[in-house]
């Protein structure tokens, strides 16, 4: 019985002293694996004789579960330990103040698109917005370009199934919203009365296969189109100075007419800006292409050259983002940084 009673302080000291479960396992197996101290005991029962294995199968019965009472007490106790560590490793203070998202902000080219679209609004244009996968004859046909033009190699561009294509310029909704124009009021021109004027706005976005430090394939375009009766070079000249002027918030600013090529304006021109002040003091500075519309585009939206006439411009507000922030590589734009697009909250 002495004995019994040793071999169960033995396991509990030994149980007491294994700090991690797989310490307890190995002492487990000293005294209760398949060649244990407690097994062996109950091995050696089988020499005895009925009578001495009766009483001394007792003892070893209750020796076997003190160790394995003692056994669950330490598992126990060495999950318990485990649990506190862990709670207190992950603890929370919930007394903390909270972690604030920063408010998001509208992305610097859509700022400038909104401006653009605020000004022109105040000076009586409509915005159109129309689909950026666009046909032949939308893209380049109706704007003057047929196949084989030699223009068309400047808009090297995405074709998809279906002969169309990711429109090069924003152009096409010029005439797709004279053509809707000219619809509504048919009825005047059968008339030969007036009809009210076009004077739209296009922004988007606009693709070509073009990509560096200032071009990117994926880009945004604004075109403007005012066509009436009485509309000329010098309204062009009028509007788009008062524009850039509001734009950069500067009166004076200069702006210079230098004469170009599009097969959709005769005549046309470029339009080049100089701030007074600053970095950029000095320098011309392309912005725009404009001029007045050919009348081969004004045919094609369904009106008489003869008697309707205006002027037309695209201009990058990519490019004009970089300007009016100062930065200098457009890949910027396009890149997701959090800590560049949050300057601009």
């Amino acid at each position: 019985m002495n004995d019994l009673n040793a071999l169960v302080m033995s396991a509990q000291t030994a149980f007491a002293d294994a700090h991690t479960q797989a310490d307890l396992e190995n002492a487990k197996a000293r005294f209760l694996g398949k060649t244990g101290l407690v097994t062996e005991l109950m091995k050696g029962l089988a020499t005895l004789s009925p009578v001495e294995k009766k009483v001394q199968g007792a003892a070893i019965n209750l020796a076997k579960q003190a160790v394995e009472l003692a056994l669950g007490q330490r598992r126990q106790a060495l999950a318990d330990d485990e649990l506190a560590y862990q709670l207190k490793a992950e603890s929370l203070d919930v007394s903390l103040p909270g972690r604030l998202r920063p408010p998001g902000g509208l992305h610097p080219v859509s700022l400038t698109l909104e401006r653009i679209e605020q000004i022109f609004d105040s000076m009586g244009f409509e915005v159109a917005q129309g689909p950026e996968i666009e046909t032949d004859w939308y893209n380049f046909t109706a704007l003057n370009t047929p196949q084989g033009h030699p223009a068309r190699s400047m808009h090297d561009t995405f074709y998809v199934e279906g002969g169309c294509l990711l429109r090069t310029h924003t152009s096409p909704m010029q005439i797709r919203h004279a053509v809707s124009h000219v619809k509504r009021h048919q009825a005047l021109l059968d008339a030969g009365q007036a009809m009210p004027e076009i004077r739209v706005i296009a922004p988007g976005r606009t693709y070509r296969v073009d990509s560096d430090a200032t071009h990117s394939p994926m880009f945004h375009q604004c075109e403007g189109l005012w066509i009436g009766e009485n509309i000329s070079f010098k309204d062009l000249k009028v509007v788009f100075t008062d524009f850039c002027r509001t734009f950069f918030e500067s009166a004076d600013l200069v702006l210079r007419f230098r004469p170009s090529f599009f097969p959709f304006t005769e005549p046309s021109a470029e339009i080049d800006i100089q701030f007074p002040s600053g970095p950029l003091a000095g320098r011309w500075l392309e912005v725009a292409g404009s001029g007045q519309v050919h009348p081969q585009v004004v045919r094609n939206m369904g009106l008489d050259p003869e008697r309707y006439m205006g002027f037309a411009f695209g201009m990058g507000p990519d490019r004009l983002t970089m300007l009016r922030y100062g930065v200098n590589d457009l890949r910027l734009f396009f890149d997701g940084d959090i800590r560049f697009l949050s300057q601009f909250r």
